[in-house]
């Protein structure tokens, strides 16, 4: 008698369960991250995908199945362990972004502690609005830059008002001069050469206790850089690097050299003889609605990671531990 009561509790049992996954396909349990991650918040370049005006097929595709438009280029580092985190660019998609943000956080507001900035195009400040009267109202918020940038914020409208009005509260970088953010975290910026029309550009370094992770979506090519990018990736753990264009004649009509930016073809001839496992740490990001790295399932997909690297892909997390 035991074993058939036994026997019926173990298939109401089975039964409940089944329907409890057939209610919620789609909800999975998130595994605990206990140390200092990466999520990227987008990965698309300045302009977004579908990009406005774009009647491109690469576009097309987006307008026929919106679920695959991405958000612009931006990553947040979270900080499970003091409930704290950051974000690096502040981007025309900062509204979604801020919601994203805010799944994996368990506090109650889903801004940020600060914001760092990487230059003044389009895709890496303007997000900074939103923290206006018009809309957040925030109350000096953090934000990170270099002098040229500072500069540029504090004395030209609408930006220069958000500083008047105390909504952000202007933050000092110099290159290659950590700021310490808690015990655990330190945020280093890396002058980079860009078209520098309203500002520096910089990448970051930025340090998770003995983790290093790389950060530079913005640059013009990697040998106009008195860095060596291949020494720099052989010492992170983590390089989340541009690759804005898959390769040359990408954008028709106009010639690239106009807006430079290393091909992701010139990217992996350039790392090609690094190790399998510093292969691993490359992320590319910072994708123009034509690059084809912006399609799953692509030729160009396929090749990157038959060379052995990495796509960011939006709502990742990438944990360097």
């Amino acid at each position: 008698m035991l074993r058939f009561f036994t026997k019926i509790f173990l298939i109401f049992g089975i039964s409940v369960l089944v329907l409890s996954c057939k209610n919620e396909p789609f909800k999975i349990a998130k595994t605990k991250i206990v140390n200092p991650y990466i999520l990227v918040l987008g990965n698309a370049q300045d302009a977004g995908y579908p990009q406005a005006g774009c009647e491109k097929e690469c576009c097309k595709r987006v307008y026929k199945n919106p679920e695959n438009s991405r958000l612009v280029s931006s990553i947040a580092l979270i900080d499970p362990i003091s409930n704290e985190n950051w974000i690096f660019d502040a981007t025309p998609d900062f509204p979604k972004q801020l919601k994203l943000l805010s799944t994996h956080l368990s506090k109650e507001t889903n801004l940020p502690n600060g914001i760092f900035l990487t230059h003044a195009h389009i895709g890496h400040y303007t997000g900074l609005m939103h923290l206006g009267r018009e809309v957040i109202n925030a109350k000096r918020m953090p934000v990170y830059a270099m002098p040229k940038m500072k500069n540029y914020l504090s004395n030209n409208g609408p930006w220069s008002q958000l500083v008047n009005l105390k909504n952000i509260e202007l933050k000092s970088l110099r290159r290659d001069s950590t700021i310490n953010l808690n015990k655990r975290i330190s945020v280093t910026p890396l002058q980079v050469p860009h078209r520098d029309e309203y500002s520096e550009t910089v990448g970051f370094v930025i340090h998770l206790n003995n983790k290093k992770i790389l950060f530079i979506p913005d640059i013009d090519k990697w040998n106009t850089w008195e860095a060596d990018i291949t020494s720099l990736v052989k010492e992170v753990d983590i390089a989340l690097l541009d690759a804005t264009f898959f390769k040359d004649g990408e954008i028709k009509g106009r010639p690239m050299s106009e807006i430079p930016h290393p091909f992701v073809e010139e990217s992996m001839s350039l790392f090609k003889n690094l190790s399998s496992s510093d292969k691993k740490k490359i992320y590319f990001i910072h994708f123009n609605h034509t690059n084809p790295l912006l399609i799953d399932g692509s030729e160009a997909q396929q090749k990157v990671i038959q060379n052995g690297f990495l796509i960011a892909k939006q709502n990742m997390v990438i944990n360097p531990f």
